[in-house]
């Protein structure tokens, strides 16, 4: 089960960097000020419904957004993953410190060494819009992230 310490709808997106699948480091202050990010955290790369999810995200054409996914697995298995799945945006690595971002962000099940599927989304501010956590095993939901994208103001001036 996730800890419990997650931020809120309207509270600041805890800010982090994490190395890529790609290479450099990605993080939540490289979209500030420019585009809103939708933050992604899932289980593992490969899992059937982990990839079923990013592929749908992957298919979702959301050009005023930046998708952002990351889970706990090494760096180089997210750049076979990403390479596999034709995935272009982020996947980013929160191997070590060992899930230090899922905790900020309060999805990281300790029991199991992994985050849950935590969904968030960020305005060009960096305020929290969407917040949504499922539990293993629990499906992400696809309507709630795509209405909290169409509710954004045009250019999202915040």
């Amino acid at each position: 089960m996730a800890a419990a310490h997650a931020p809120r709808v309207g509270d600041p997106a805890p800010r982090f960097r994490l190395p890529s699948a790609a290479g450099p480091g990605v993080g939540t202050a490289d979209f500030r000020g420019r585009r809103p990010v939708l933050l992604v955290f899932y289980p593992f790369a490969f899992s059937p419904l982990c990839t079923s999810e990013l592929d749908t995200m992957r298919d979702s054409f959301f050009p005023a957004v930046q998708l952002i996914a990351v889970s706990c697995d090494p760096k180089y298995s997210l750049r076979i993953f990403a390479r596999e799945r034709g995935y272009a945006f982020p996947l980013l690595s929160d191997f070590w410190p060992h899930g230090e971002v899922a905790r900020a962000y309060g999805v990281f099940d300790e029991a199991h060494g992994m985050p849950v599927r935590g969904t968030f989304l960020l305005d060009r501010s960096g305020i929290i819009r969407f917040s949504e956590i499922n539990e293993p095993g629990d499906a992400r939901g696809q309507d709630g992230w795509r209405d909290a994208i169409a509710a954004l103001p045009p250019d999202d001036p915040s």
